[in-house]
């Protein structure tokens, strides 16, 4: 294998749980540790990836510490996987909308309504409306998400990634992460749209192939 893959996961699922078309073999599965900051990722991923030629994979909010980390790193390639790097599109309707309704919920939160939380970023997140008969089973969810890093505010910037091949992955579902792509197409990246998964486009096969032809271009042969 002329280079190695290093896989790190967003706010959901860890390891090589995140990955679920993946095995073992295919490269390194970052487990980062629940609640740890993003300049901590930064670092942490830094720590990982220095000295070694690599293709970093990052899902959602991994995208900023890979990002973020890239500008000190000798990457061999990018592949950003719904990419919420929300600092790199502000301005964007699509983007502002979605800050502003999650300030909104977190300053509930803040104020100790976790019910009034979840009734603002269930819909938001999830689709459907609160649902109090659903309360203490999803009680647990809405805690996490009350304290989750925000994908914005830590200084990422398109630039970034300039001079490293960078993929982008979506799934064409969601204004904010298509406006997202664009800005970094313009940059120079290549951006694919995989369907039919939603905000997971790695769950599908088709996700195999793209990275596939992706990495073909960068080591022929």
């Amino acid at each position: 294998m002329p280079h190695e893959r290093v896989f790190v996961h967003g706010s959901g699922r860890r390891g090589i749980e995140a990955w679920p078309e993946k095995d073992a073999s295919a490269g390194e599965f970052l487990g980062l540790t629940q609640g740890l900051s993003i300049a901590d990722q930064v670092s942490a991923l830094r720590s990982r990836c220095e000295r070694r030629r690599v293709i970093v994979f990052a899902h959602s909010i991994g995208a900023i510490p890979a990002v973020i980390a890239a500008r000190d790193l000798d990457l061999a390639a990018l592949v950003l996987i719904e990419p919420a790097l929300y600092d790199i599109a502000r301005g964007d309707a699509a983007v502002e909308r979605h800050i502003g309704i999650v300030t909104e919920a977190r300053s509930v939160a803040e104020a100790g309504d976790l019910p009034g939380f979840w009734a603002i970023m269930r819909p938001l997140m999830f689709g459907g409306h609160f649902d109090g008969a659903l309360w203490d089973e999803e009680r647990a969810l809405a805690a996490r998400w009350a304290c989750t890093n925000l994908p914005w505010g830590h200084g990422a910037r398109a630039q970034m990634v300039d001079g490293i091949p960078t993929l982008v992955v979506t799934g064409g579902w969601n204004d904010e992460y298509e406006q997202i792509a664009r800005v970094l197409r313009d940059r120079g990246a290549r951006h694919e749209i995989v369907p039919g998964h939603g905000h997971r486009p790695q769950d599908s096969s088709r996700f195999t192939d793209v990275v596939g032809a992706f990495e073909s271009t960068l080591f022929p042969g």
